[in-house]
């Protein structure tokens, strides 16, 4: 589908909250502060308004599209304390770790999963907590396309893990010999979205090459074609054949062409900002804006120009929506509604 002309009017107004460099992602606490982390390896605790550096947090191999990553606090971050989070190692490999959040300090650091071999950009690197207490976690091509469609590569896949790093049960591949146990679907590009609807249901976004991104429904053990099949073009030009041509993979519920770049994402529910709940609302960085998608995926419902890159999008505990800008002095906003 074409993306729909951005919105004349804003539900909400924007309240700048704070400014980092190059901030990559935002997770929410249950007491209602946040946790940023900026693509170059710091990051910062957000409480009442004012940003705290967080001490203890690993060297990471920042250039192009690599640092720091994603965050997220566990399900059970009261009593716990853990967070776990995403960087790209000196050495060029998605690490995904665990840390005790001890008031602005990571203490109990530990790697539970490190990808073998790594790669250049593209890294993907989403964490989100499925209702069933296992982590999803997005794993790019690293620029190296041919490997989504290797069972026994864990690049271009979404993978299932425990929350201590094994494979977690009942992931769809475990059975066969030559296929790496950790992995729940296959054939994505770079995934930069990833979020539960209520009601279980696994949504993922993510971007195409000239043309095609995504939005999938996820679901075990299907293979979403990349590099085999996109709506989108090559940059060089060359063609790519659409999803329609071959059946046997699973074809996105909506895709943007031209792209909005999508990344960050969140499922909405007890906003004050009318018209959101039971929606997604997803960040756009070529788009520079923010999109909503219906619950249901099929369409999209709006698309506001905010004339900035939203690097991501979240929820806090109290039902305020926050999103960040991809840039070098990239802005923290509340959305404040009208």
């Amino acid at each position: 589908m074409g993306a729909l002309p951005a919105s004349a009017t804003l539900p909400f107004t924007l309240d700048r909250v704070a400014q980092f460099d190059t901030p990559w992602a935002i997770a929410p606490l249950p007491d209602g502060d946040l946790v940023i982390t900026t693509k170059p390896g710091l990051m910062y605790l957000i409480h009442d308004g004012v940003a705290q550096q967080i001490s203890g947090v690993p060297a990471v191999g920042y250039s192009g599209q690599n640092g720091l990553l994603d965050i997220n606090a566990a399900p059970d971050f009261a009593q716990s304390g853990h967070i776990y989070f995403t960087y790209i190692s000196p050495e060029n490999a998605l690490v995904l770790e665990r840390a005790t959040l001890e008031g602005t300090a990571l203490t109990q650091r530990k790697q539970i999963w490190t990808q073998t071999p790594g790669g250049r950009g593209q890294p993907g690197g989403i964490i989100a907590f499925g209702p069933d207490g296992n982590i999803y976690l997005t794993v790019g091509d690293r620029m190296q396309p041919d490997t989504a469609q290797d069972i026994q590569n864990l690049r271009g896949k979404i993978l299932r893990l425990q929350p201590s790093g094994g494979p977690a049960l009942g992931n769809p591949f475990t059975v066969q010999a030559d296929a790496a146990p950790f992995v729940w679907t296959l054939g994505h590009r770079n995934a930069y979205g990833l979020t539960f609807a209520p009601d279980g249901t696994l949504w993922s976004h993510e971007m195409g090459p000239r043309g095609g991104d995504e939005l999938n429904r996820i679901e075990k053990g299907q293979n979403y074609g990349w590099p085999e099949v996109s709506n989108g073009r090559q940059y060089s030009g060359i063609g790519i054949p659409d999803h329609a041509t071959r059946p046997e993979f699973t074809a996105p519920s909506l895709y943007w062409s031209p792209v909005i770049a999508p990344s960050g994402m969140v499922w909405v529910e007890g906003s004050d900002i009318a018209g959101l709940d039971g929606t997604m609302v997803i960040g756009a960085l070529a788009g520079e804006g923010l999109v909503q998608v219906a619950g249901d995926g099929s369409r999209q419902i709006a698309r506001w120009d905010l004339d900035m890159r939203v690097r991501d999008v979240a929820q806090d505990s109290n039902g305020a929506l926050w999103i960040i800008e991809d840039a070098e002095d990239g802005g923290l906003y509340k959305l404040v509604p009208n």
